[in-house]
This record gives C-alpha cells, structure tokens and sequence, in this order.
C-alpha cells in the first residue's frame, strides 16, 4: 500500500471485543512478514468509504493470544511496512475513578507502564536511540476521535492517564488503591509498549479505552458478573466501529498530517555513530527507521 501522496493511511489495532472492522470492502486477509517475528495475526486490508485502511486484531482472531505473549514490535513493524501513517489503538480497560462509568470512552493522553516482560523499543546495542514520550500520544489523531465519538453520541472524556499492568492477573485490592492515589484514570494490559513502538516507528498514535467495568477499588466490584462486562464489551465494539467510521474520513483529509511531529520522532534521537551502527540490525529496521538511515 502506498502513502505517496501524503494522505493518511488508517490502522486500527483492535483489542478485546474487536475483531474485524463491519463496512471495509474489498477485504483480504493478508500475511506481513516482519524481521521481528509473527504479527498477532495476519491483516485485514480494505477499504471505508473509499479510503484505505488496515485492522490488526491484537490478541489474533478468536482471542488467542494472552498481553504479555503480543508480539507488539511486530505489531507495529507490519502496520508501518503495510503503508499506515496513524494508528488508532482501542482497548478494554477497568475504571479507576467513580465518574469513569462502563460504556465510556477515554481519549488517553498519558500512560504509567507498568510491564516488566516485554520487548519495549526496536533499538538496541548496536543501535541506540531515545525518543521522546513525554507526550506519548498524538493529539491530532485524539482530537478527530473525540469529535466523532461525540458525533455517535458515545459518552467520551478527552484526556486521562492508562496504567498499563502486566497481567495477566488482575489487580490486587492494594494495587488498584495505589494506581487511584497516583491520579491514574483507567487500567489495562495491552498500550504498552505499543505506543513506545509506534513513536519508535514514526506513527501517529491515540488510543481510545473503552471501560468495561471499575476495577476492584470499587465497593460494587464483586457484584460485577461476566455476563455484564461481556455486555458492556459488546456494546462497546459496537459503537467503536460507528466512531471508527465517523472518523475516517476527517482524518484522511487532515491536511495537517503531513507535518505531524510524531512523523519526525527519529529525526534526533539515533546515538550511534555511523561507522558503529550493527549491520545486520540496520537491515532490521529498514521500515521503523528508513526515513532517517537512508537519509
């Protein structure tokens, strides 16, 4: 798939619940090879209303693949050799505050990772780079989301800070009070390091989390049955395809896309000289990093 001329190409990584995109036409289920390994699944490519797009379901179809076994460098290293620019990231997550109730969508602007076993950046000895996730997200693409969320009339909250956990247990009691004490807004397992990758990569990254339920801090937490998350889940996909849909085309026509900043994360952050750089890990990068070795 070509980006060469400059307009947006959309990939949705989707999370629990989420498994294909209802409305792509011209459909096809197609295998990308990555130096990193095995994506989640193969991808979906096809087209909304004419503009193309990509789906990734992250745990693989029929919900197969655990948090901590994602292969999110993969994940990303596929969706950016596939042609895609700005990746939509949607996820189930707990509540960790009383407002935040299930059925509400969270336009996440901040993240704490918590996770401890996974692979976190492309780079490495032979080639060391630090980018910036001081703003982890991109706002362009969270702006667009939050106005067709509101469009679709889904209850959305623009900004808030996901703590990414490694499960894939869940929370202990003490656990969910110290995350609520930090000002976290939402939990999960799954945004983390996928955003830290998509930066790595030069892509523009949201990501909208769905809640579900409130985590176990909350009095009524117990009472909770699977049958109900599982109907808050559903519904939840349901209306995260409408917003997907109500969002492509204002994002395909973003004529500020092109001089995004996260398409330029790279431009400074590679610290290896040159004449020092692991060959063979150059020939690994070609897409994450190209714009920037072969400049």
């Amino acid at each position: 798939m070509s980006t060469s001329d400059s307009r947006p190409v959309i990939g949705v990584i989707g999370g629990s619940g989420i498994y294909d995109i209802e409305g792509l036409t011209d459909k096809r289920w197609q295998k990308v090879t990555s130096p990193f390994g095995d994506p989640s699944d193969d991808l979906l490519f096809g087209t909304l209303d004419g503009q193309p797009m990509v789906f990734l379901p992250r745990h693989g179809r029929g919900h197969r693949i655990a948090p901590s076994d994602i292969n999110f460098r993969a994940n990303i290293d596929a969706l950016k050799r596939s042609g895609v620019t700005d990746v939509i990231s949607v996820s189930a997550v707990g509540s960790l505050r009383e407002d935040l109730t299930p059925g509400t969508f969270v336009i996440v602007d901040q993240f704490i990772d918590r996770t401890f076993a996974r692979e976190k950046s492309f780079f490495g000895t032979g080639l060391v780079a630090h980018v910036s996730m001081a703003h982890p997200v991109c706002n362009r693409l969270g702006r667009h989301l939050e106005a067709a969320a509101r469009d679709c009339d889904i209850r959305v909250v623009s900004g808030g800070t996901y703590l990414v956990m490694e499960g894939p247990q869940f929370s202990s009691l003490a656990e969910s009070r110290l995350y609520r004490s930090w000002g976290c807004d939402v939990i999960g397992m799954t945004n983390m390091p996928e955003a830290k990758l998509a930066r790595e990569a030069e892509l523009c990254y949201a990501s909208v989390a769905m809640v579900t339920d409130f985590d176990c801090w909350h009095p009524d937490h117990d009472a909770v049955t699977v049958e109900a998350i599982i109907s808050v889940l559903l519904s939840n996909a349901d209306k995260a395809r409408g917003m997907l849909k109500k969002a492509a085309p204002e994002i395909q026509s973003d004529t500020a896309a092109p001089a995004c900043g996260c398409r330029s994360a790279l431009q400074h952050a590679l610290i290896t000289a040159p004449d020092a750089r692991d060959p063979e890990l150059l020939k690994r990068l070609d897409a994450v990093a190209g714009r920037v070795l072969t400049a």
